[in-house]
């Protein structure tokens, strides 16, 4: 079986980080993401918002430096759940549950956001992805490197 996605697109929203009872940071948000083709009647593309979730140091990351309007690249998995609402009805919703979450501005793009956190201009926030470790560490060019 294969469930992988792959989107692209801009946030609609500042991301919503929570923490679950056991204290698991969940990070929330929404993407906005254009279709490839346009309507034979209409000049514009359509949109599609699609609802993201991650887990762990993934979500503190998002949460931490991802605003409202940055375009970003989100690898995961498609997963539907079910639900009561408040009224007691069944409810089904279709989510992607992002394993890696990369940014996609380009450095002129990303000097124009209002950050809550500014990244220094030289070295930008890295992209991550979720493992074990949740660490950032800063390589030294010392002119050995093996590649």
């Amino acid at each position: 079986m294969l469930n992988k996605v792959m989107l692209m697109g801009r946030l609609t929203a500042d991301p919503v980080v929570r923490y679950t009872a056991s204290n698991l940071p969940v990070a929330s948000f929404s993407l906005a993401v254009g279709r490839n083709y346009v309507k034979k009647d209409s000049s514009q593309r359509e949109t599609d918002f699609i609802d993201i979730v991650c887990w762990r140091s993934t979500a503190e990351f998002v949460g931490k430096y991802f605003v409202k309007g940055a375009q970003v690249v989100v690898c995961g998995s498609l997963q539907t759940r079910t639900w009561q609402d408040k009224e007691g009805k069944n409810r089904k919703t279709v989510e992607v549950v992002a394993d890696e979450v990369y940014f996609a501005d380009s450095k002129r793009d990303n000097s124009r956001q209002d950050t809550r956190e500014a990244a220094p201009a030289n070295n930008p926030a890295p992209a991550y992805q979720s493992d074990e470790t949740d660490e950032f560490f800063e390589l030294s060019n010392d002119g050995d490197l093996p590649f």
